[in-house]
């Protein structure tokens, strides 16, 4: 089953996507008189997803085919999946060849982490803005698999893993890489970490939440990382050197997870972005499997002062 949170009525409103469109859960419960969670963070946090999923793997998909109340594919306009989840916890340099972007050497013993805050989400079609700080001057973006965490856990075994998810998604997660790495203002130092990765508008996901009955083998999907329209870098889940059972398994067992905490797993490649260009996210598996590209335009800050 997929998920999407989705603009209308002038609310931002969970629902499942169908052929047609996206059919809102708010709806869905006027009709058949069902009391779902109708916002996405609540529907998780109550773990509502699986037993929905189980609904519509037994029947009712084929009935939401036939029920009024769909929003069409022409009409759907995406948020992002929720706002304000409790934490978003990203992965570095997962993929050798991005490491060699930045001239060191992958981490091996444990995963490079770090924290964003949430007042850096936004969703697809909004825009990424470059910050207007004159010492941020390279501004990347970083197509990644997400995963959404399904409950409040801790020392999940890493055979286990997915007992602790609810899903995955698509990511763009930038950095402000000139202050990272040293530019004519500041000299480069990984402390800067938290720095370069929490500007607004530097953590995009959505638009579509896949439970993991759709996912067979995460093992085998390929992460692109696309540039205005064109694939600037691609890996196989398989390549990362801490895969989502090992970061899922070890973290659980540092600071814990709470249902809807996003896990971004990392990058095959980093790219530049300026003023204009488009970022997206593209996900692909075996026999025919994809996900909704996740797309955000982009915008300097510096070039745009009346902003």
């Amino acid at each position: 089953m997929r998920l999407a949170t989705i603009k209308w009525n002038g609310s931002e409103t969970a629902g499942i996507v169908t052929e047609k469109g996206v059919f809102p859960i708010v709806s869905l419960n006027e009709i058949k008189g069902t009391n779902w969670e109708t916002e996405m963070l609540p529907l998780i946090q109550k773990g509502e997803v699986p037993e929905l999923t189980d609904w519509y793997r037994n029947g009712g998909k084929e009935e939401l085919e036939q029920l009024p109340g769909v929003v069409k594919n022409e009409q759907v306009v995406y948020g992002p999946l929720y706002r304000n989840p409790k934490r978003i916890f990203g992965i570095g340099l997962n993929y050798v060849d991005h490491a060699g972007d930045i001239g060191t050497a992958a981490p091996t013993g444990f995963p490079g982490s770090f924290f964003k805050m949430a007042d850096t989400l936004i969703g697809p079609g909004d825009t990424i803005e470059l910050p207007a700080l004159k010492e941020a001057q390279k501004t990347t973006a970083e197509a990644e698999l997400g995963i959404i965490m399904g409950r409040d856990c801790r020392d999940v075994a890493e055979e286990d893993w997915e007992s602790a998810i609810v899903g995955y998604t698509t990511v763009l997660d930038m950095t402000e890489e000139s202050i990272l790495k040293g530019n004519d203002y500041v000299q480069g130092n990984p402390r800067y970490l938290c720095i370069v990765k929490n500007f607004p508008t530097f953590f995009s996901f959505g638009p579509e939440l896949v439970t993991p009955d759709e996912v067979p083998d995460v093992l085998k999907l390929e992460v692109q990382s696309v540039h205005n329209g064109g694939v600037y870098a691609k890996n196989t889940v398989s390549n990362m050197t801490h895969r989502p059972s090992r970061l899922v398994s070890l973290h659980s067992s540092i600071q814990g997870w709470y249902a809807g905490d996003i896990l971004s797993t990392g990058t095959p490649r980093a790219f530049h972005i300026q003023d204009g260009d488009a970022a997206e996210c593209r996900i692909y598996g075996p026999d025919g499997f994809e996900m909704k590209a996740l797309v955000n335009p982009v915008l300097d800050r510096k070039l745009h002062p009346e902003l």
